[in-house]
């Protein structure tokens, strides 16, 4: 069994997001279990893509209304991840140095469209043209979700028709919506399924891939059932397209997030978790100017609302102006408006918070491995990462109960609990969940064996990798 992931990220080569962990993930775990999985996406200006050896192994042109863009897929020589890599490299398009956005500006690349449009049909005439095709595409995301249509609907690529599609939703806020005014981008598709790409008067990348993929997964069980009451607009198709709909829980790459030998951190787990935590602790206070002897609560990710990032200067604010014993540390990067809000505490809370408004994903591994929570107010939240990443490391989860974040963190007042939820988004209920696990944290014994107990749980992605396998044999 062969399986094709496509998709915009891949970890380590190229990662914006949980995307990127996910797609550097499960195609390795796949391949244990005896399924065989490859990966292919956009060739970066990213500085992995750029210092590990590739060869060319299909070279075209793609028609983008009156121009041909040329392209070359290439491989990775080694086979360094576990599976084999292709990257689709386009001259001028991807070879910069930000996935989605100029990491020197923060604005998103104003070609998005035009590079994707590219890049799927680069994929779909390199399995045309090769001898050994996929026995299943696995689409990620809105920037592959053009796939199932074209390979169903567009002349150039109907011969491909025969392979079973599954995409695969990460996060349904970004749909790849744009106007019928750029549909001569799209390659020549016939003409009774312009009704397959229209939406509420748009073309909708994400819902025609819904229409069309022969299985729709999301990343989570409860997120599934969350898109068909909430997903901007998408509700009804989800409803109308349940039967081929799936929640599988993502999981974590427990080789590259070990305690025990994680290159990135200060101190290795040997045994004795409370030295292990202690000393990361320390470590990083020594870059961060906060008390090391108060409760260390970090947030790790995208300074973005979704994220639930603008919910945490006014709770920051609040802890200190209430005197609660606890320090807060942000690492991450997005809305110019919410770093200014960071960077204003930072110079007034000093000992209680700090932050560094960056992408740093030793930093962040530093975190995981010091903090004694870590914080995750999301207002959407299909699956989530951090929370089990933490875990593993000791750090208990403090989150809002939505999505993925419900399915991994049971609450500390339930059996088996393994940290602290709150259900709305409003400071008030944040606080709640903070004093909570405060209290836990100062119960030394309880707080302990919370730790022990959480480090204990398997997130690994062989139980995932295995419910994919169940869908690729039902498919085939």
């Amino acid at each position: 069994m062969r399986i094709l992931h496509v998709a915009a990220e891949c970890y380590p080569a190229a990662k914006a997001g949980g995307l990127g962990d996910v797609v550097g993930a499960l195609p390795k775990y796949l391949n244990r279990i005896g399924v065989k999985a490859g990966v292919i996406i956009p060739k970066y200006g990213t500085k992995w893509l750029w210092e590990h050896a590739f060869r060319t192994v299909h070279t075209g042109s793609v028609r983008l209304n009156q121009h041909h863009i040329r392209y070359s897929i290439e491989q990775e020589v080694n086979d360094t991840l576990g599976f084999t890599l292709f990257a689709v490299h386009v001259p001028g398009m991807f070879d910069r140095p930000g996935v989605y956005a100029d990491p020197n500006t923060g604005y998103g690349y104003s070609d998005e469209l035009e590079r994707y449009l590219v890049f799927q049909q680069a994929v779909l005439q390199w399995i045309i043209a090769s001898d050994e095709k996929p026995n299943i595409l696995h689409c990620h995301d809105h920037h592959t979700a053009l796939i199932p249509f074209m390979t169903n609907y567009c002349p150039e690529y109907e011969s491909l028709s025969y392979i079973p599609t599954v995409l695969t939703i990460h996060n349904g806020v970004y749909q790849g919506i744009f106007s019928w005014n750029n549909k001569d981008l799209l390659p020549y598709f016939r003409t009774f399924a312009a009704p397959v790409l229209d939406w509420n008067g748009m073309i909708n990348s994400l819902a025609t891939g819904i229409k069309c993929a022969w299985r729709v997964t999301t990343v989570s069980y409860s997120y599934m059932e969350e898109l068909s009451v909430s997903s901007n607009g998408l509700e009804p198709l989800i409803k109308s397209e349940w039967h081929k709909c799936r929640g599988i829980l993502n999981g974590i790459d427990n080789e590259t997030w070990d305690p025990a030998t994680d290159p990135r951190i200060s101190y290795r787990l040997n045994k004795d978790v409370k030295m292990f935590k202690a000393q990361n602790k320390m470590s990083i206070c020594e870059k961060f100017r906060v008390d090391p002897r108060l409760p260390m609560i970090t947030f790790i990710g995208r300074l973005v609302g979704e994220k639930g990032a603008d919910l945490l200067p006014d709770l920051i604010l609040r802890c200190a102006q209430t005197g609660r014993r606890v320090s807060f540390v942000v690492l991450g990067t997005g809305d110019r408006s919410l770093h200014q809000s960071f960077l204003h505490l930072q110079w007034h809370l000093q000992g209680i918070f700090d932050c560094s408004l960056e992408y740093n994903e030793n930093l962040a591994h530093q975190l995981y491995a010091g903090a004694d929570f870590i914080i995750m107010p999301s207002r959407v939240e299909p699956c989530g990462l951090n929370q089990m990443y933490a875990m593993r490391y000791g750090t208990v989860p403090v989150v809002r109960s939505v999505g993925g974040l419900k399915d991994t963190v049971w609450d500390h007042g339930d059996w088996e609990g393994r940290g602290f939820r709150f259900q709305q988004f409003t400071v008030d209920d944040a606080l709640h969940a903070v004093d909570r696990a405060v209290s836990v944290f100062h119960d030394q014994k309880e707080f302990n064996r919370l730790q022990a107990h959480d480090m204990a749980i398997d997130f690994s992605w062989d139980s995932s990798a295995g419910n994919y396998k169940k869908l690729y044999e039902e498919l085939l």
